[in-house]
């Protein structure tokens, strides 16, 4: 099965991140306050709270300050309260946007969303007039060049749903959410190593942009990535 390439969007949100470690790491910490306080502070009971300190060990966030904030959601010390609110959207060429943000104050938050939007070419739309459009699934993706046959044989052995080449040969492993960290170690288990792996929603079709709107469009997402209080953006845009 054939798709779109993510390589690109990949190296570019890495670029991107290297240059701005500060607020990825507060995004982070909010992951992780955020899963604490839904699940608890044991690692071996909290699927979501182990991913996101996960995370925080692959952006060198130190270990102090995981705990810290795990203490803080768990009750053990003082903190802010988080709220998760998720907003949607169509960027250039109606290509769909899910922007996942974590905040303490929602009213600071949907006014900078919207600005973002409407500024950049998007518009804002109503709760569930997107989401349809992407299934939350595993992922994980391989850099092209990846022995195919491998990750095939062991992805769909532990689990996964399905493997993908994309266009350009990078790979992709598609699993259900709770089925993640199976496939995870096993593919780690085997030495196949993932660009990127995580719970996301991911699109069922994709829009394809290019030239003047793929650099619009990009310039939409770029900008609503860079808000404080926003955790993730998803899309169905293939640039």
């Amino acid at each position: 099965m054939a798709g779109h390439s993510k390589w690109a969007n990949i190296q570019h949100r890495k670029g991107r991140q290297d240059e701005k470690r500060g607020k990825i790491w507060t995004r982070i910490i909010r992951e992780i306050t955020v899963a604490a306080r839904a699940g608890g502070g044991d690692l071996g009971a909290n699927p979501r709270l182990r991913l996101a300190v996960e995370k925080a060990k692959a952006a060198n966030l130190p270990a102090d300050r995981v705990k810290y904030n795990i203490d803080k959601a768990t009750g053990n010390a003082e903190g802010v309260h988080y709220e998760e609110i998720r907003y949607e959207g169509y960027g250039i060429g109606g290509a769909a946007i899910i922007v996942d943000t974590m905040t303490d104050n929602h009213v600071r938050t949907v006014a900078e969303v919207r600005h973002a939007f409407s500024k950049h070419g998007g518009n804002m739309g109503t709760t569930g007039s997107v989401a349809f459009q992407f299934k939350k699934v595993g992922q994980f993706i391989f850099a092209p060049g990846t022995n195919e046959d491998r990750v095939m044989e062991v992805a769909l052995e532990a689990g996964a749903e399905d493997v993908v080449t994309d266009d350009d040969g990078a790979i992709e492993v598609l699993t259900a959410p709770a089925d993640f960290e199976a496939v995870k170690h096993a593919l780690e288990a085997a030495g196949l190593t993932a660009a990127a792996a995580d719970v996301t929603m991911r699109p069922d079709v994709t829009i394809a942009l290019e030239g003047e709107d793929a650099a619009r469009m990009q310039k939409l997402l770029d900008v609503l990535e860079d808000l404080d209080d926003v955790q993730e953006v998803f899309h169905n845009a293939a640039l």
